[in-house]
């Protein structure tokens, strides 16, 4: 696959960017290389390579899930400007 400069021109329209008769040029040349290094890419043998997540297979140091500060509604409230039914109460913001 190969890029022309009327291509360019396009996606310069299509992603709202001036460019210049020679940026235009320049680009030309860019995006076909970018192409052929992507087919490039696509010619190499990977049917013994197993996909990968990561480079480095670390493993997640997690914490323990607990609860610390838990049934302490009243007095996390009691800081509130205003509380109603156990939540607190804040302006309507949408009308």
């Amino acid at each position: 696959m190969s890029v022309d400069e009327t291509t360019v021109r396009k996606i310069a329209s299509l992603a709202r960017i001036a460019v210049s008769d020679g940026e235009v040029a320049a680009m030309t040349g860019e995006l076909n290389n970018i192409l052929n290094w992507v087919e490039q890419l696509g010619e190499v043998d990977t049917s013994g390579v197993e996909p990968l997540h990561a480079v480095i297979h670390n493993q997640l140091r997690l914490r323990d899930d607990v609860i610390t500060d838990g049934d302490i509604r009243d007095a996390v409230l009691a800081n509130a400007p205003q509380a109603e039914h156990g939540f607190f109460a804040v302006p309507k913001v949408i009308e």
